[in-house]
């Protein structure tokens, strides 16, 4: 195990014996969503981290891997698995890659379109507020928003990028798509081995530039966390990472991890639908005009020309 793994092993303990140990004070007056967006709206936080999950996606028409009856995992009987999460474990796909194929064919990248919560954190970059957005999401709605790959660590990997599974030739994740849209498994042209895109499977060690996060956490002044569970390690002990004089807003359906056993004064929790939440963030901050003005750009651009 190299030092990197035993390190995001031992986050989990580490971070969680800090809740308690500076937890600060009960006293303090409570934060609320206004006092946050008052403070990005003075550009008092200038290093924004943001931890996003898959609850982000999902208005997108991308479903996430654990909402009863309709997750992933809910609706993989179809391509007779021993069991759900063999789909993502690296074991079973070498043994039988096409499962995983299938379904890639309906998430890979351009089937989507980002929405209100991927242009937010673009408008925080564009401000020069954001530090780094971690996301557990491999859909690349992130990129298609606009945020430039330096500022994104994709911590359950990318669809963007490619390795062959035999003599480890990269690609871009663009050279698969022809064979994942017509359901044949992407073979490398050079050795004929099973080409793979860059998402982290059950089994592979974490991508290198997830552990960005020992310098961005220490040096951030608010944490963003939008639509996720926070069940998943080492990404879920991310939440405790930050100091405790620093902000935590959580934009969710419900109450997770610190937020349910060791909240601070400093926490603020926005629950219920994450658009939601984002667009009434949005218009604390009075950012609402310039936002649906980005994101009727971003369509626009997108949108196919019409032949002369």
């Amino acid at each position: 195990m190299t030092a990197e793994s035993r390190h995001a092993r031992s986050l989990c303990w580490t971070q969680t014996r800090g809740f308690f140990s500076h937890g600060g004070s009960s006293s303090a007056k409570q934060q609320t969503l206004e006092d946050i967006a008052k403070s990005i709206r003075e550009q008092q936080f200038k290093r924004v981290v943001v931890m996003a999950g898959a609850g982000i996606s999902t208005p997108s028409g991308i479903p996430d891997f654990r909402s009863p009856g309709s997750g992933l995992y809910d609706n993989l009987q179809q391509y007779d698995l021993p069991y759900a999460e063999a789909i993502f474990e690296i074991s079973f796909f070498h043994h039988n890659p096409n499962p995983f194929f299938a379904l890639a064919k309906e998430l890979y990248p351009g089937n989507y379109r980002p929405n209100l919560t991927h242009y937010f954190v673009y408008l925080l970059h564009k401000k020069g507020q954001l530090l780094r957005m971690y996301t557990q999401n491999i859909d690349g709605l992130e990129r298609l928003a606009g945020i430039p790959p330096e500022m994104l660590v994709e911590a359950h990997g990318t669809f963007a990028t490619a390795t062959c599974t035999a003599c480890l030739r990269k690609y871009e994740g663009e050279d698969l798509r022809p064979d994942v849209m017509s359901g044949t498994v992407p073979k490398c042209p050079t050795c004929k081995g099973v080409v793979k895109p860059d998402i982290v499977f059950f089994g592979e060690e974490l991508p290198r530039h997830f552990f960005k996060y020992i310098t961005d956490f220490p040096l951030a002044d608010l944490l963003i966390i939008m639509g996720t569970s926070l069940e998943v390690e080492p990404f879920a002990s991310l939440a405790g990472a930050v100091r405790s004089s620093v902000p935590r807003l959580l934009i969710n359906r419900d109450l997770v991890g610190p937020f349910t056993w060791s909240r601070r004064p400093n926490d603020v929790a926005q629950l219920g639908d994450v658009v939601s939440g984002v667009q009434a963030l949005v218009d604390a901050l009075g950012w609402t005009r310039e936002l649906d003005a980005l994101m009727a750009a971003s369509t626009e651009k997108s949108a196919p020309k019409k032949e002369e």
